[in-house]
């Protein structure tokens, strides 16, 4: 039975789509009210995304509760450090499931993208390893920007910057996964 897959275009507005009412309530309002929206769409996409699939994606999931977490906290403190570090702490949270599966032995990104495309093993080690430098790279600029800039610049940058360097180091990735591509086998057999 083939598991029923949102449209890549739909997949991407219900991971990028939260993000958006957050910058876009944001510029209206303040960040509590902007947090409040982001969680509340967050949800709302998870469940979406769910009602279609009938799964959640590992991803997906992870970065729901981060945001419930985080964006509870900013809430019930009243203090905006916690919207900013959530970033931070996901990445990290990838970067180090990303690495610990590599160290133990388990390639957790062939699990969550073996459908899209099927490598060697060395093609996703490699490619394994990258994401997770990749996303050590982008917690340390998020620390960077929310530390040193106001609220609207930082969430400015998680829209206009951190999105589109993500999706740039996705398409450099294709080089190494044509070097390491293998055929899917056939299930039917000739006879």
């Amino acid at each position: 039975m083939t598991r029923r897959r949102l449209p890549p275009l739909a997949r991407a507005a219900l991971d990028i789509g939260p993000l958006v009412l957050f910058f876009a309530v944001l510029a209206m309002t303040n960040v509590f009210i902007a947090t409040g929206a982001f969680m509340a769409v967050t949800v709302v996409t998870l469940a979406t995304g769910y009602a279609y699939e009938r799964r959640l994606s590992p991803m997906a999931a992870v970065t729901a509760l981060i945001v419930l977490v985080f964006g509870g906290l900013t809430l019930w403190l009243h203090n905006d450090v916690f919207i900013k570090v959530k970033p931070t702490i996901l990445y990290l949270i990838f970067a180090a499931i990303l690495s610990g599966g590599l160290v133990t032995g388990r390639n957790l990104l062939k699990y969550v993208f073996d459908q899209a495309f099927h490598l060697d093993a060395r093609g996703w080690r490699l490619l394994t390893w990258r994401w997770a430098c990749f996303f050590v790279v982008m917690a340390i600029a998020n620390e960077i920007v929310w530390r040193n800039f106001s609220i609207k610049v930082w969430a400015g940058y998680k829209l206009f910057g951190a999105i589109p360097i993500t999706f740039l180091f996705a398409m450099a990735q294709a080089p190494l996964i044509l070097r390491h591509h293998i055929e899917e086998k056939s299930s039917e057999t000739t006879l």
